[in-house]
């Protein structure tokens, strides 16, 4: 029993270590989310981290506009973000847990 317990510590560590090298690719997956009329782009990594904005000169005259635009391009960059970022480490983590009776959290 020492052994499996020793075994199952060492899956987990090298789980973890997977989902943390995993987290540090995923600065590097960029995502660009671009309004629909292409006035506004915002480009964010996985971790859900703000690389660029490109904003076209005729949102600038409207300040109300370009909040809007703003809002929305970035709602709708973050939630795909948070679905690559999820995936990715759920699949990961997922991967590397060791099979303990009981414990079918990834079903």
């Amino acid at each position: 029993m020492f052994g499996d317990m020793m075994g199952m510590m060492s899956k987990l560590k090298e789980a973890q270590e997977k989902v943390e090298a995993t987290k540090k690719r995923l600065d590097t997956v960029l995502i660009d989310e671009k309004s629909s009329d292409g006035l506004l782009k915002i480009t964010i990594t996985a971790n859900r981290e703000i690389k660029n904005i490109e904003v076209a000169d005729s949102l600038l005259e409207d300040k109300e506009q370009l909040e809007d635009y703003l809002i929305i391009n970035l709602n709708n960059a973050i939630k795909k973000a948070t679905e690559v970022n999820e995936a990715e480490i759920g699949a990961v983590a997922k991967e590397g847990m060791p099979n303990i009776p009981g414990m079918d959290m990834f079903k």
